[in-house]
């Protein structure tokens, strides 16, 4: 494989990190960008110091709604608060790091020519009227909830990825995210798994909003970083679903995080949040056709690894 000079924007985040240490295994030089508002250093784990003194991998804080200047062959642009406590806490900036960030990210592929793969989102399909939801759905959203800071900052970043495919000729690659969990979750990221698994460890009571048969398809972090170098070395720049389509209520979940910590959870209900999906699952027939992706982990092997790394990030 050759070595490639890789950017990967939001690259001390949940996701970011896990990709960053892939792609250093993989003997890249990598460059991990971020504004440290969600991402930690913590994430890289007791492979900080090796990282630093391998000379490939360097980490930059910066804020992506500024340009920057770097020599780079691939970018990864994952920069964004994913979970809705944190997005919803700066609303305004949200849609900059969204519409900005990418507008910058993209100046900087075109400069030098580098392949560039956005972290979009399955918010852009809103709250679906088709199910499961393939790539061609065009999405149910509402343009000015609470939640659109981060739901149609991502469909116009989709916007401007095609735009400057078609105009400029750029090789982009677009990833449509489903929910995604596993180790370096921060404890108050406020989504649902890890909300549970917390409450579940701490002896509190389950907080499920609505009566709890609202649906997800939970992805493990490492399929999906598989998935996300699929597409890179991919040829396709239409939009592509990256998860896991087995499909559970929140009630279910409720009992898989249960039989893992081996005791029965007491749960508690409260209202629905606005505009938050009753149904989400993918369509991934464009993943396994293109790709040949195939998430890996179950969800019962994946909340027992999750459970594992929140015992010790709650000591």
């Amino acid at each position: 494989m050759t070595c490639k000079t890789v950017l990967v924007t939001g690259g001390a985040g949940f996701i970011g990190s896990h990709l960053c240490l892939r792609l250093f295994d993989e003997g890249h030089r990598v460059v991990c960008l971020d504004n440290f508002f969600t991402g930690r250093l913590e994430n890289f784990g007791p492979r900080y110091q090796e990282l630093l003194l391998s000379g490939r991998f360097e980490i930059i804080r910066h804020d992506v709604i500024e340009p920057i200047v770097l020599e780079v062959d691939q970018i990864y642009h994952l920069a964004c608060p994913a979970s809705p406590v944190h997005y919803q806490y700066n609303p305004v900036k949200t849609i900059k790091t969204n519409v900005i960030g990418m507008y910058h990210m993209l100046g900087l592929a075109k400069r030098v020519r580098a392949r560039i793969l956005q972290a979009s989102t399955s918010e852009v399909y809103g709250d679906p009227q088709v199910h499961p939801q393939p790539e061609s759905y065009w999405g149910h959203v509402n343009p000015i909830g609470v939640r659109s800071c981060y739901d149609e900052g991502k469909r116009v970043a989709e916007s401007l990825m095609m735009d400057y495919h078609r105009q400029h000729k750029l090789e982009t690659r677009i990833a449509r995210i489903f929910n995604t969990y596993g180790p370096r979750m921060s404890v108050d990221d406020g989504r649902v798994m890890s909300n549970f698994i917390c409450q579940g460890l701490r002896g509190e009571p389950i907080t499920v909003y609505g009566d709890g048969e609202q649906t997800r398809s939970f992805c493990y972090v490492s399929d999906l970083v598989e998935g996300l170098c699929r597409l890179m070395a991919s040829d396709t720049p239409e939009p592509v679903n990256l998860g896991n389509d087995r499909e559970i209520s929140m009630l279910e979940l409720v009992e898989a995080i249960s039989k893992v910590l081996d005791r029965r959870l007491e749960v508690i209900h409260k209202p629905l949040p606005p505009d938050d999906p009753t149904r989400r699952r993918p369509d991934l027939t464009r993943a396994r056709t293109i790709l040949g992706y195939e998430p890996a982990v179950s969800l019962e092997e994946g909340v027992r690894r999750t459970v594992e790394y929140f015992k010790s990030a709650l000591v």
